[in-house]
């Protein structure tokens, strides 16, 4: 047995679930950024100060020397608020009711006035020596939502919308191996909004994005409100400089925008004609000759042109493979998601040089790659294909930090945990931002692909400044077009599209798809949303809209609640238990989830629960149970092998903007809960399910391979751990395909209430590569108006299991800057260890976060083992560690490290 588990173990270690965290290939070494010591670590002090208690003049403030005097520290990049609350000028918004509209604790936007948060930031800064007679750069990457760029006294730039970044010509104005300063006076969104109802937008959904005003402004939508963050808002709606800004130096021409887009040859893929582009600029007074040259770094390419420039001109320069036939590719190494392949990739490095000598030069990666899309399916839904195959879209909707209060580690870890699941695709929901040059890279890493919206939904207005709008497109697909995880284009969230925005889009690229919104052309509308009894996944009820599961749905999902320690950083104890329906319905985006009615019904069909720490447990059960059955039940129909035709499904939603008691895979701490690793095993690419309405048993397929001669065996134990039935059959494993209904389980007549389930499948040599636990109860299910039914009912006996002291051997270690525990959990006695759950913990009982668990709250049978790595960073490590081995019948063991 323990051969098969480190089969298994070796599987996902060459899925790189164990790594070190991936450097920022995009922070350009050779800039200085200005990132602040408060918040960030960074090099710099930055000050804020309210606009309006503000006296000196703007031509004052941004004089190297200003004194200060009662400016605050401020957190940059960040947010107005996220510096105030730093300051603790007012109470961590995501603790308890702080931040609720009607508590009157933070101010609203909408009440106080724009004034209100206007505020001044800034910092002073050295100009190297070696930037004397070049050009200097102030770049800055995006701030929200308008802004005045002030240095040493004078007004330099003007910025307007989220997400467009300015690169402000300072060299005139910059004081060469001296101290400068840096002066921006931000103001919040033109129009705020506020969360009175209006009489239009989605149905049934609490009238998210308020009174649809934020629409007006181009920005993150969300930030006044919606049923899956607080349902009132972020309370300056996110003013700020939210991302970096850097200083750097060129020559007399510029290149940026580089972009290189491939085709291939039908339909042997075999052959890739590349086409390259980038924009140079002369920012002198007159007139430069200069000369382009690119290399695909390896590959032995390398191409130039020389071309004038007159003042202040910005022209494209164009490689084709049809001038240069070294941009002709044989045999390219191909980019592939998740399970389907190597997600292969290229570099670019482009210079552009003035009398021969290197004025500026850019560098991007890409992946040589072709993703289309059709609607040629029984139901018209739309199909996704890469590189000619087709692909089940198993995907997911990324919801971004509520404050934007993000980071490289936090991208990091929030992508590690999505390709540990198995998901494939990540939807950017069109109320939310465009992720940073980080979030893409790592996609393009670890084969994640992307659907990108534009901020823009049906519950809110449309943005009132077109070409505003416009121009914020336009810098975001300059930016990210080189991405080949980039899979898709969409304008909007349920809505439609700013006039010129599928012209603009397809000028700018042109190699990927678009539909104007995201449920049409073959994608449905979605849900449900909330919990449901998860018997009508397999029923297909679970919607009020009919029948989801079908076609490609956009948003299909269920909450888990997180682990009772994170619950505890969520609100005060007093709250907690009892519940507080009031506290936890605000942190559940108003009850619209139904933690605190269905949810908690649910928990207690596992018997009644005496104290929080017992709910929470209880609940990761129930969690568990959602995720799972959505996932499989998707997986039985993939591509008509089931009862209906799915091409693919985007749960809803992924991540937790801000604490929730409604978490997912993991919570807004980063703490993954049982969902995550029961994901993980749905959507394991080779994988025996069971269906809790047919009590059947199925094989699915991800892999680009078939698998003949097979063999799948299912075993049944009863509660006392007795084997009671089981049966095996030979199957021939289809390439991308389904295997469905191989055969029934027969349940004795007198099984015990409460019973287990193994599924193992193994390969023709005896070798078992995949395996799947459930826990079944007899109870029948009585339909869709009922929380009845074998996943949802007559869970009341689990208590009754034994307890269990479980066997661990483990091994510390450390390589580079990853701190490793490699543990063998093994159960020696002869009852079931349900839901066993390890933790690595600090001196003061909180979960180190985030690590990496390669497995959790998994359950072992009589005799079985499992070998578990946790990976952690060791700058994160604290100076007490505690390793722990838990679960629902098991004594709990600690082990000091």
């Amino acid at each position: 047995m323990m051969k098969h588990i480190i089969f298994g173990l070796c599987l996902l270690l060459s899925s790189g679930l164990t790594q070190a965290q991936t450097p920022n290939y995009y922070r350009n070494p050779d800039k200085i950024y200005l990132d602040s010591k408060e918040g960030h670590n960074g090099s710099f002090t930055w000050q804020m100060h309210k606009a309006d208690e503000t006296k000196d003049p703007a031509e004052k403030i941004s004089q190297p020397g200003y004194q200060t005097g009662q400016w605050m520290p401020a957190i940059v990049p960040g947010t107005v608020l996220n510096s105030l609350v730093h300051n603790k000028v007012y109470p961590e918004p995501y603790y308890g009711m702080n931040n609720k509209l009607d508590r009157n604790i933070i101010p609203d936007l909408a009440k106080t006035g724009r004034e209100f948060y206007t505020y001044w930031f800034r910092t002073e800064f050295d100009v190297p020596e070696n930037y004397k007679d070049k050009i200097v750069w102030l770049q800055v990457d995006g701030i929200n939502y308008r802004a005045e760029i002030w240095v040493n006294g004078y007004l330099l730039g003007n910025m307007s919308g989220m997400f467009k970044p300015e690169y402000i010509n300072i060299t005139d104005f910059a004081r060469i191996g001296q101290k400068n300063a840096l002066a921006i006076k931000i103001y919040p969104v033109d129009m705020p909004g506020t969360i009175k109802p209006k009489q239009w937008g989605a149905a049934g959904e609490f009238h998210n994005g308020g009174d649809g005003n934020i629409g007006l402004n181009t920005t993150m939508l969300m930030s006044v409100g919606w049923d899956f963050t607080f349902n009132d808002g972020i309370r300056d709606r996110n003013t700020g400089i939210w991302k970096n800004i850097s200083l750097y130096a060129t020559d007399k021409a510029v290149i940026r925008h580089p972009f290189i887009k491939s085709e291939l040859s039908k339909p042997s893929y075999d052959l890739a004609k590349e086409t390259v582009s980038v924009e140079v600029t002369n920012p002198t007074q007159r007139g430069v000759k200069c000369t382009v040259k690119g290399e695909i770094v390896g590959e032995n390419i390398t191409f130039s042109k020389e071309l004038s420039l007159f003042r202040g001109e910005t022209r494209e320069v164009c490689f084709t493979p049809e001038e240069f036939p070294q941009l002709t590719i044989k045999n390219p190494r191909l980019w592939w998601p998740i399970f389907k392949g190597k997600p292969e990739l290229y570099e670019l490095k482009l210079t552009v040089s003035v009398d021969g000598k290197v004025s500026d030069e850019t560098k991007t990666r890409f992946g040589i790659r072709e993703i289309t899309s059709d609607q040629n399916t029984p139901d018209k839904s739309r199909q996704f294909y890469v590189n000619g195959k087709k692909l089940f879209i198993r995907g997911t909707n990324w919801i971004p930090e509520g404050m934007l209060r993000t980071s490289d580690e936090r991208t990091y870890a929030e992508l590690r945990y999505t390709k540990q699941s198995g998901i494939n695709l990540i939807r950017m929901w069109g109320g939310g931002i465009a992720e940073s040059d980080y979030f893409f890279q790592l996609c393009d890493e670890m084969g994640l692909l992307v659907w990108q919206e534009f901020w823009m939904t049906g519950d809110t207005k449309h943005p009132q400044d077109k070409d505003l709008y416009l121009s914020n497109v336009e810098a975001t697909v300059k930016r990210l077009r080189n991405h080949p995880s980039l899979a898709y284009y969409v304008s909007s969230n349920e809505s439609t599209e700013m006039p010129g925005a599928k012209d603009l889009i397809m000028k700018l690229d042109g190699t990927r798809g678009y539909q104007m919104q995201s449920e049409c052309d073959g994608v449905h509308d979605g849900s449900p949303y909330k919990q449901v009894n998860p018997m009508q996944h397999y029923e297909n009820t679970a919607s009020e809209r009919g029948s989801r599961v079908d076609g490609f749905n956009p948003e299909y999902g269920s909450p888990t609640i997180p682990t009772v320690e994170t619950l505890r950083e969520v609100m005060d104890e007093k709250d907690l238990w009892p519940i507080n329906k009031e506290v936890w319905d605000y942190h559940d985006g108003g009850g619209f989830h139904l933690m605190s009615t269905m949810y908690t019904d649910l928990t207690n069909h596992y018997g009644p629960s005496s104290s929080i720490e017992e709910f929470a447990t209880k609940g990761q059960a129930v969690g568990a149970m959602n995720s799972k059955s959505i996932w499989e039940v998707w997986n039985y129909n993939k591509f008509g092998y089931g009862d209906r035709y799915a091409s693919g499904l985007l749960f809803w939603y992924h991540n937790c903007p801000v604490s929730q008691v409604c978490a997912r895979m993991w919570d807004y701490s980063l703490e993954p809960t049982a969902s995550l690793y029961h994901t993980q095993n749905a959507l394991e690419p080779l994988h025996a399910q069971f269906d809790y309405l047919k009590n059947t048993v199925s094989v699915y397929n991800d892999y680009y391979q078939a698998f003949n001669g097979y063999k799948v065996a299912a075993e049944v134990y009863d509660l006392n751990s007795k084997k009671v039935w089981s049966k095996s059959q030979k199957i021939d494993i289809p390439e991308d395909g389904v295997v469905n209904d191989v055969f029934t389980i027969d349940f004795p007549q007198n099984i015990t209430q409460v019973h287990f389930i193994k599924l193992r499948l193994f390969d023709t040599k005896g070798k078992e590569v995949a395996n799947t636990f459930y826990w079944r109860s007899n109870d029948k299910y009585e339909g869709r108006k009922t929380l009845t039914g074998p996943t949802s009912s007559g869970f009341e006996d689990l208590s009754k299991l034994k307890q269990v002291q479980l066997k661990t051997r483990y091994k510390a270690y450390q390589e580079g800057d990853r701190h490793f525990i490699k543990a063998e959990i093994r159960n020696p006695s002869s009852t079931v260890a349900f839901f066993t759950q390890l933790q690595l913990l600090d001196q003061d009982k909180k979960p180190v976060r985030p690590s990496f668990y390669t497995d959790n709250f998994f359950s072992l049978l009589p005799g079985e083992s499992k070998t578990v790595i946790i990976e952690t960073a060791t700058s994160d490590m604290p100076s007490e560690p505690t390793f722990v081995v838990k679960g629902w019948n098991i004594k709990p063991n600690n082990f000091k490290l």
